[in-house]
């Protein structure tokens, strides 16, 4: 299994910050945030165990797998968004 190492730059951090500690947002961006924050191998803050990560926030492990490469592959700003739901094109005719 590819383990992928979260590095977060000091804006990244801040970002991420500010999110967790104001405004409104999903339920999504928020637990995305956490993740990202404590699995930070960068010197902006201390790394936390996956495990440990699941059990205080509730999520499986793959999910933390999941929104780390999707920041490595994809970025910073698309790990926050919620993918649109993908649906077939039986859904979208009109019968």
């Amino acid at each position: 299994m590819i383990r992928y190492t979260i590095k977060l730059t000091k804006p990244e951090v801040d970002d991420l910050q500010a999110i967790i500690n104001k405004g409104s947002h999903t339920s999504h961006t928020f637990r995305v945030a956490y993740i990202l924050l404590n699995c930070d191998a960068g010197k902006y803050s201390e790394k936390v165990a996956n495990e440990q990560i699941s059990k205080v926030l509730k999520v499986g492990m793959r999910t933390i797998d999941r929104v780390k490469k999707k920041f490595i592959e994809e970025g910073f700003e698309a790990v926050l968004e919620r993918r649109p739901p993908r649906r077939c094109a039986c859904w979208q005719t009109k019968w």
